[in-house]
C-alpha cells in the first residue's frame, strides 16, 4: 500500500497532545509546566479539536486546567512530548494510517523513561481508527518535516544516531521513509541547534531548525548574534537546500542565555492548524516581527502566540508537544 504524510498545512481532524504528569517535564514547578501545556492546548482549540492523552493519576489536574476545552483519553504515560512518542499520521487508499516508530527515549538518554510512552502510538492509532504501520527504525515526529509532496527534512545526528539506529545508512533510512511516509526526496541537514545536544536535548531535531511552508519554500532558523554558537550554523544549513528553493529567514529571539547556557529558542517550532498558526513567543523584542513573518508565510491563517519559555526550559517547544491528525478526503476517518 502507498502511504503519504500530508503537509501540516493540509486540513486536520484534530491535534493530539499528552498531559504532563511525571518526570523532568514537571520539574521543580509542576504548575508552570501545566500552565504551559494548557496554554498551548487552549490556543490550538481555537482552531480545531484537541484530544488530550492523560495518565490516570493526573485526570483531576488536567480537568482543572482544561475543563471542557479538550477531549480526554486515558493511558499510562512517562512524559508529555506527543510529537515524539505518538504516531506519525499518514493517508492512503484505505484512509488513515499511523506510523509506529520505535521510541527509545531520544537515543536512550540516561534521564529518560519510555516503557509507557513507547506504547502510546498504537493506542492513539486505535482511538483514531488508523491502520498501524510498524517500523523498525528509531525515530521521533520532531525528527522529520514534510511538504506533503514527497520531500522530507531530517538531520544526520538523529536518524543516523548510534543511540537510535546503530549501523543504519542513509540509504536504509531513506528506504524506510519512502515506505512509511512516501518520501521521494530526503534533504539531510548535518545537525541541529547547539542546546539540543545538551543533557535534555534530542540530538538535533529538525523541527526546531527548519520547516517547509510549501514545496520548495523553507523557513530557516537564523541566529544573527555572533556571540551565540548557532551563529556559525546558518551558512552550513543554508547550503544544504537546493539552489532553486526559496529560503525565508526566521531570526532567533534576542535573548541568548538562560541558567542552562545558550538557549535554543526558536520561532520555527510552531504548529500549523486549521486556519491558524500557534507560535512560540519568549517575551522578547523579536516576538512581534516573528509573528509577522509567520503570518506572511501562511497567508489566510491567524497567528496566535503562546509563551513557550517554560516548554523550552524542559527540552522542546510547541511543535514538540503536539501532533496533528490529518483529515481524510471524503470523511473516511
Amino acid at each position: 500500500m502507498s502511504w503519504r504524510m500530508p503537509a501540516e498545512t493540509e486540513p486536520h481532524t484534530c491535534t493530539w497532545m499528552a498531559w504532563p504528569s511525571s518526570g523532568y517535564t514537571l520539574g521543580d514547578d509542576p504548575d508552570e509546566a501545566r500552565q504551559a501545556w494548557a496554554s498551548v492546548a487552549l490556543a490550538v482549540a481555537e482552531f480545531e479539536p484537541v484530544r488530550m492523552v492523560v495518565d490516570p493519576s493526573a485526570r483531576r489536574e488536567a480537568r482543572h486546567w482544561l475543563g471542557r476545552a479538550v477531549e480526554y483519553f486515558e493511558a499510562p504515560l512517562d512524559d508529555a512530548w506527543m510529537r515524539d512518542f505518538g504516531p506519525t499520521f499518514v493517508v492512503g487508499p484505505a484512509g488513515l494510517g499511523a506510523v509506529d516508530w520505535v521510541f527509545n527515549g531520544w537515543g536512550q538518554q540516561s534521564w529518560a523513561t519510555w516503557e509507557r510512552d513507547a506504547r502510546i502510538a498504537r493506542q492513539v492509532a486505535e482511538w483514531a481508527g488508523a491502520t498501524v504501520i510498524g517500523s523498525d527504525m528509531v525515530n521521533e515526529g520532531g525528527g522529520i518535516h514534510v511538504d506533503g509532496r514527497g520531500t522530507v527534512l531530517v538531520t544526520e545526528t538523529v536518524q543516523l544516531d548510534p543511540g537510535r539506529n546503530p549501523g543504519w545508512t542513509r540509504q536504509r533510512v531513506e528506504g524506510e521513509l519512502r515506505r512509511t511516509l512516501g518520501a521521494e526526496n530526503v534533504v539531510w541537514l548535518p545537525r541541529g541547534l547547539t542546546r539540543d545536544y545538551g543533557e535534555f536535548g534530542t540530538r538535533g531535531h529538525v523541527d526546531i531548525v527548519a520547516t517547509m511552508t510549501a514545496p520548495g519554500t523553507v523557513l530557516l532558523h537564523v541566529q544573527p548574534d555572533p556571540r551565540h554558537p548557532d551563529h556559525t550554523l546558518d551558512p552550513v544549513l543554508r547550503g544544504v537546500f537546493p539552489t532553486d528553493w526559496t529560503i525565508l529567514d526566521l531570526p532567533a529571539p534576542e535573548g541568548l542565555e538562560d541558567d542552562g547556557g545558550p538557549v535554543d529558542h526558536s520561532y520555527v517550532n510552531h504548529l500549523v492548524c486549521n486556519a491558524g498558526v500557534v507560535a512560540c513567543t519568549f517575551d522578547d523584542p523579536r516576538d512581534a516581527a516573528a509573528l509577522d513573518i509567520l503570518a506572511a508565510a501562511y497567508p489566510g491563517r491567524r497567528v496566535l502566540g503562546v509563551d513557550a519559555r517554560a516548554i523550552f526550559a524542559r527540552g522542546g517547544g510547541i511543535h514538540c508537544i503536539t501532533q496533528q491528525e490529518p483529515a481524510i478526503p471524503g470523511g473516511l476517518s
